[in-house]
């Protein structure tokens, strides 16, 4: 079965059209109520398009589905470009590549499903008594499919998987029905899209109300990056996720899943761009370990502000980890929670994770740095350079082999050039970390110039002076960009879309106020977004 049987492409482009949704008339969950309540503000309703799995997205709902931890989803779907989210909508396109890409993953994951007897008893979730056995097949289709649609299937649907079963009568088994009807959903586009068509708002034109299984995959794939839970399911067909308070309840237990840590660690990590970490095996597994306990230390365990992930004054590292810093040693080869000391390291911005961005021509980049800084935590609209300068960026600045950095990088500070406007906002943070190498390490000189001492001291032109990445951390929050750029950049990672439209900036712009200009925990800011009339409502047009 293509991928792409029943679906209406032009909902892709937020067309009025019902798309692939018509396939389950039974999906609505809650009331059922022809027209919704409108928003508190239709103003800050935004647009919303038809949002493909990516294949991280693919890959844990295959994991919780079936239980299939092969992961290779990033081997056959089109690639998901960073932007820096992996999950940005007007990125997708319907290609000839995921169609083949997603029938074979569909065929592969239910061979494998069939060939391993008690995952297959636990998805199935009957005991047949023979190839015929319809009400047990019947059993499956509903409760598999409504797990692997995020909704009740309907009527029609049904009767067409039961079809299936054919397969098991011809075959005299009935796990062949079994596997064919898996291929078939996993390679549906209710399976591969998450679709949203909600209930008309009245009064309001082109505004719909998310009905509750719709709102139930939304906070899924946000908090969890993988499939609804039975759980949340049932939420939905109770009707409890139609208000701001219900859907609060369920963000409060579900954040107590191991996933929603996974998530926020995922978010971090693609925002402050260093998902891709690069160098020695051990060294990367200790420091994706050192970020994901910060995570769990501040957000999760004690709850503190968000803004301590900046500021912590103490990491998660090993012997081998706290040895590459320089900070103190904890006198163990597992990771404990050691004092950086007065290395002038400071939560996040000190790990060799963060300090890995950046890098161009084999060295630290203090431009690139600075850039990636600017763009990612003070969410600063860089346009790229005027083909008019005629910059290659591709060419180091000045004379490698006889200059040391500081007086390469002279021509961006010349006054009168037309760099330096750009560069002064950029370049002065980058020099402020060159004391820490590509991966973090604290070093004198430039790599194989000794006689070139690095320049240690930076600027951020809102806030002062600072030298190293804990006095970042403070210049950065001082400044008082950090706290709208989180939460413009949370609500990208939600809505699945970099840029923003007036609806949007509204709508983040009342996130922003809500929580004020001081310090806020990060599961209230979840909670914020969640219970807003951006997350819960859709427009079909752009303002």
């Amino acid at each position: 079965m293509g991928c792409y049987q029943g679906l209406n492409v032009d909902a892709a482009a937020g067309d009025d059209s019902p798309g692939p949704a018509s396939e389950g008339s039974a999906s609505s969950g809650g009331t059922g109520d022809d027209t919704s309540s409108p928003p508190d503000d239709a103003s800050q309703v935004p647009f919303a398009g038809l949002r493909r799995l990516t294949a991280a997205e693919h890959d844990a709902t295959l994991r919780d589905l079936i239980g299939d931890e092969l992961g290779d989803s990033v081997l056959f779907l089109p690639e998901d470009p960073r932007t820096p989210f992996d999950n940005d909508y007007t990125t997708q396109t319907p290609a000839q590549s995921l169609v083949s890409g997603a029938d074979l993953l569909a065929s592969d994951a239910a061979a494998r499903l069939v060939a391993d007897a008690p995952r297959l008893a636990t998805v199935v979730g009957c005991q047949p008594n023979g190839p015929d056995d319809a009400e047990c097949f019947e059993s499956f289709v509903r409760t598999f499919g409504r797990r692997a649609f995020r909704r009740p299937l309907s009527d029609d649907e049904v009767e067409q998987y039961m079809e299936m079963a054919a397969f098991a009568v011809e075959r005299d088994d009935f796990n062949e029905g079994v596997e064919a009807a898996l291929r078939a959903m996993l390679s549906a586009p209710s399976f591969l899209y998450r679709v949203e068509i909600g209930e008309p708002v009245d009064g309001v034109e082109g505004v719909f109300a998310l009905e509750d299984y719709e709102v139930a995959t939304r906070l899924s794939y946000f908090l969890w990056g993988t499939t609804p839970s039975d759980e949340l399911l049932d939420e939905a067909d109770a009707g409890r996720l139609s208000s701001p308070d219900g859907v609060a309840t369920a963000v409060g237990w579900m954040m107590e899943d191991e996933r929603a840590l996974d998530r926020v660690t995922r978010f971090h990590a693609l925002w402050l761009g260093y998902e891709r970490l690069p160098g020695d095996y051990e060294l990367v597994a200790a420091m994706e370990s050192e970020n994901r306990a910060l995570m769990q230390r501040v957000i999760f365990d004690e709850q503190r502000p968000w803004q301590d992930v900046l500021r912590l004054e103490e990491t998660y590292a090993s012997d081998l980890l706290a040895s590459h810093y320089g900070i103190p040693l904890p006198g163990s080869e597992t990771p404990q929670w050691t004092s950086y000391g007065d290395t002038g390291r400071k939560g996040l911005l000190s790990g060799g994770s963060f300090l890995s961005i950046g890098q161009k021509f084999g060295d630290t980049s203090p431009t690139q740095r600075g850039l990636l800084i600017r763009t990612r935590l003070f969410c600063m609209n860089v346009p790229p350079p005027s083909p008019d300068l005629n910059v290659d960026v591709d060419e180091p600045p000045g004379d490698p082999e006889n200059e040391c950095k500081w007086e390469r990088y002279a021509a961006h500070r010349e006054e009168g050039s037309a760099c330096a406007a750009c560069h002064a906002l950029f370049d002065p943070i980058g020099f402020g970390l060159e004391a820490y190498g590509p991966l973090g390490e604290l070093r004198t000189h430039e790599p194989g110039k000794p006689e070139c001492e690095v320049y240690a001291q930076g600027n951020v032109a809102e806030a002062g002076d600072f030298s190293g990445p804990g006095e970042l951390a403070d210049r950065v929050l001082e400044s008082g960009a950090v706290n709208r750029c989180v939460s413009t950049q949370l609500y990208r990672f939600a809505m699945g879309r970099y840029e923003l439209d007036e609806a949007d900036l509204e709508a983040v712009k009342r996130l922003t106020e809500n929580l004020g200009d001081g310090d806020f925990r990060f599961d209230t800011l979840v909670e914020e977004l969640v219970a807003s009339d951006a997350f819960l409502y859709r427009r079909t047009k752009e303002i």
